[in-house]
Parts: structure tokens; C-alpha cells; sequence
């Protein structure tokens, strides 16, 4: 019975000292493997992301959703898309919904640049990131701020107009003034007026905002500029396509369609046709595939909690915003062939179709 025992005895002692041989040789017995193994982190499982939209009004914003969702769908990431068509309550209801049904990240367009930083700050205390996609969120801590450069769409309008009408009476037809993009397009339209300005070449008679970038409101602006001026306009700046749309009704409505140069942006696809029809001078293009492609990477990297590289930063009232800015391309009769169309924006025969009726 002692034999059995000390035999007993002695293996148990051979295999605690052949662990402690593996584990001084580097190699750790099985069981000490299994307990350093990380736990079920959920890492494997698609990341959500949330995009809170201000609108689906404007062909733009469709594009945009239809584009994001794809984007962030090529990097096996789930996209819960809301959007608020202006009614800033909704907005911040909508972003709630979307925090306490556990996204990973935010990506949220403002409708009120000022009132979305509450948004900002619940979606932090649920230790989720923020990215503010194409419009800057004031005051808030936004992580990540991605957009297209607002200023140079702002100088690249001015420029085109300034070319076609070096002096005379212009008109400005701004956007939404709660769409922080809509000061840095008027700087940007401002950094190159001025000078001409300044000479006595150009007199703007006209300058007023338009309320949720709405055509009719735009309309309504362009036709008080003409009544106010005796249709004195010589030249027109808008500041997207829909309100240079409605700027062009009113002209229209006193004759004067195609023989007043008139700017917008975005490139939409009844700009482009505008454009081929000569009642529109230019557009600004925004390859708005680069942008949702570049956010929803963006998206998946911050939710991942990985780190993001930016060269430039955004004041926002409250800090500098780490942001990224792409380059718009302005667009014309002369090269509306090898911008949107070549890029598939829009197709020919959809750009051309109006000339065929």
C-alpha cells in the first residue's frame, strides 16, 4: 500500500515539475493557455452604425442614404438610417432611438448645427463616437468631422459668375442659416467678390437667407430682389442647386430665364440639365460616392476603436474638430461630360432628356 502511494506521489510530482520545464521553456501547459485566452468580445459581429439625416427632401440627401448604405455594406457594417426632413425635436428623438438601440458609432448630417450638440452628447455618455457627416456640429465634441472644402465651393460659384459678369448688380441667395455650411459658402463667394467690391465693378442689391433651403422660399427671395431692384440683376449666386432652381422661376416669371448668369452646387440632376439648357451658369459637383465611401471607413475604424489620421482641424465654437476636407470641382456646359456623366453621377441620356421632349 506505501509502494502505491509513494508511486502516487512521485507522478504527481513528475507532472507538476514537466509543467514548470514547459512554462520556463516558453511553451505554457494547455490549461494556462486556455485561461489567457480573451474573452467573447462580440469583435467578429457587424459593426451598426447609426446615420441621422436632417433630410430626404433634396435629391442630394437620397443619393447620399443610397450611397452610405452601400459603402458601409461593402465593410459588413449594419446601417440604421433616419432622417427628420428639418424638424430638429425629431432629429434628436430619431439619434436617441438610434444610441439606446445600441449603434456602435453616429454619423449624423444637422439640420440646426447648434441644436445637434445635444445629440453629441448623449451619444457620448453611451461611450459612442460621433462623426458629423458633410455639416459641422457647433459646440459639441464632435470626433470626427468629414465634409467637402464649403469655403472653396463658396469661391469656385464666385469665380464662374465673376468671369461671365465682371460688373453689375448681383444677387445672393443664400441657404438655411442654421447650416453652418452656408457661412463658409458665403465666405468662400466673399473671398473673391471682394476686391471687384471694393472697385465699385459689382454692387450685391440683394443678400438674404432661404428657410430650410426650400425652393419656394428661394423663389420667393429671387422675385423681392428683382421687384426691389426693378430687375436690375445682372448675375445670380445661389447656394445649392435647389435655390438656384427656385431663383430661376422667379426669373422666369419676368422673362428673364437664360440671360441672367446664375450659380449653384451640388450638381443635381435638374441642374445639369439646367445647365445643358443654358438657364443655369455652373454647379459646384461634389463626388458625393468619395465622401460615403470615406465615412463609412471612417465609421467602421472609430467603432473598432481604432486610431484615424487627419491633417486638419475645424473651430467649432467649442474645440478644433479633427476633419477632413475633399476638394468640389466646378462644373459647366464645357465640362458636364467629363465630371458627372463620366463619374456615372448622372447618366447622358438622363442629363440630355429635356432637349428631347
Amino acid at each position: 500500500m506505501k509502494q502505491i502511494q509513494c508511486r502516487i506521489a512521485g507522478l504527481l510530482m513528475a507532472l507538476v515539475a514537466a509543467g514548470m520545464l514547459a512554462a520556463c521553456d516558453g511553451q505554457e501547459p494547455e490549461a494556462q493557455k486556455e485561461k489567457i485566452l480573451p474573452p467573447e468580445t462580440g469583435q467578429d459581429e457587424a459593426v451598426k452604425i447609426g446615420f441621422s439625416m436632417d433630410t430626404l427632401k433634396e435629391e442630394r440627401w437620397l443619393k447620399d442614404r443610397d450611397l452610405f448604405r452601400q459603402a458601409a455594406e461593402k465593410l459588413d457594417a449594419e446601417v440604421e438610417i433616419a432622417a427628420a426632413n428639418g424638424d430638429d425635436a425629431l432629429q434628436i428623438a430619431q439619434a436617441e432611438a438610434m444610441i439606446q438601440g445600441g449603434i456602435d458609432v453616429l454619423v449624423i448630417v444637422p439640420h440646426n448645427a447648434e441644436a445637434t450638440a445635444a445629440i453629441v452628447h448623449k451619444a457620448h455618455e453611451a461611450g459612442i463616437k460621433v462623426i458629423a457627416y458633410d455639416r459641422l456640429v457647433k459646440n459639441a465634441d464632435v470626433d470626427l468631422y468629414v465634409s467637402f472644402d464649403n469655403e472653396q465651393v463658396g469661391e469656385l460659384q464666385a469665380r464662374a459668375i465673376l468671369d461671365a459678369v465682371p460688373k453689375g448688380n448681383y444677387a445672393y441667395i443664400g441657404g438655411a442659416p442654421t447650416d453652418n455650411n452656408v457661412h463658409l459658402i458665403k465666405k468662400g463667394v466673399l473671398n473673391v467678390l471682394q476686391p471687384a467690391i471694393d472697385r465699385g465693378d459689382i454692387q450685391i442689391v440683394y443678400d438674404e437667407w432661404t428657410d430650410d433651403w426650400a425652393p419656394e422660399n428661394a423663389q420667393h427671395n429671387m422675385a423681392e430682389a428683382l421687384r426691389a431692384n426693378g430687375n436690375q440683376i445682372d448675375a445670380v449666386i445661389a447656394a445649392n442647386d435647389a435655390t438656384a432652381g427656385g431663383a430661376i422661376k422667379a426669373l422666369a416669371a419676368q422673362g428673364m430665364n437664360g440671360e441672367i448668369p446664375v450659380a449653384g452646387q451640388d450638381a443635381e440632376l435638374a441642374a445639369a440639365q439646367r445647365i445643358v439648357a443654358g438657364t443655369q451658369t455652373m454647379t459646384v459637383y461634389k463626388p458625393i460616392q468619395n465622401l460615403t465611401a470615406q465615412v463609412a471607413e471612417l465609421a467602421v475604424q472609430l467603432a473598432k476603436g481604432e486610431e484615424v489620421m487627419t491633417s486638419v482641424s475645424v473651430n467649432n465654437g467649442k474645440t478644433e474638430v479633427p476633419s477632413i476636407l475633399l476638394a468640389p470641382t466646378a462644373v459647366n456646359a464645357e465640362n458636364l461630360e467629363n465630371t458627372v456623366i463620366a463619374d456615372g453621377f448622372h447618366s447622358k441620356e438622363e442629363v440630355y432628356q429635356e432637349l428631347k421632349k
